[in-house]
């Protein structure tokens, strides 16, 4: 994530329009709309990123917050955005580069609520119940594959994800189901006629939901991401 300057608004917990029930932050609490003025574009993204190679745990991530706020095709620079996840509120700031508003947080969660409010526009109780961390099974971080044959990608996960995005150097975030395996077919990984090329297999897993109490085009998304590195045997 890039920065650049950051425009520092007051920690202020939004807690009185983000209201928690006991259990609502729970994996398996379900997604939530939310309600809204109607008149904010919200465009959410966070993102579990792992922070040791092919993670397994949730602590073993860090999730990052990623907010586009626009009222009348501009954007919001002012105000008071949140989320919260079951480790608490994180208030976000904006950043001019790239018009984001942002934050980060240890681990990763699974659910997590969104609420904004700027002047007398609102977008309250936006809830996504997102994936659950996936790891791959095969091949193992190391591995050396070929490339002239199809490579066969396992992973273990706890339930099913709407969307599921396979990415290599070579590929670029192929849509997938999210079933536990994927062949990779031929040529699949950049390769080199005279040596081994190094390359990594990074599987994103995500689950959204579309604000009722925002603008039309507005989404929440969830996402977990893990990767490994494996080596590309020569390609004669």
């Amino acid at each position: 994530m890039r920065l650049s300057t950051l425009l520092i608004f007051p920690s202020v917990s939004l807690a009185v329009f983000a209201c928690s029930t006991e259990g609502d932050l729970d994996p398996g609490a379900g997604n939530s709309p939310g309600t809204g003025s109607t008149t904010l574009l919200v465009d959410a993204d966070v993102v579990a990123r792992p922070v040791v190679p092919n993670a397994t745990k949730p602590q073993d991530f860090t999730t990052e917050f990623r907010i586009r706020l626009e009222r009348g095709g501009v954007n919001v620079t002012t105000g008071l955005v949140s989320v919260e996840s079951s480790q608490g509120v994180v208030d976000l700031t904006y950043s001019g580069e790239p018009n984001r508003w942002t934050g980060i947080q240890n681990g990763y969660s699974e659910v997590y609520r969104l609420a904004v409010k700027a002047d007398a526009d609102f977008v309250d109780d936006v809830r996504v119940d997102g994936p659950s961390v996936h790891y791959f099974t095969a091949p193992v971080a190391g591995a050396t594959v070929d490339t002239r044959a199809p490579v066969m990608v396992t992973w273990s996960r706890s339930g099913t994800a709407e969307t599921a995005r396979l990415d290599t150097d070579q590929l670029d975030e192929l849509v997938i189901p999210d079933s536990g395996e994927y062949s990779i077919p031929t040529g699949g990984f950049k390769s080199k006629r005279d040596g081994v090329e190094q390359e990594r297999i990074r599987l994103d897993r995500s689950q959204r939901v579309t604000p009722t109490g925002a603008l039309a085009g507005s989404e929440m998304r969830v996402t977990v991401r893990n990767e490994i590195s494996v080596v590309v045997a020569a390609a004669p």
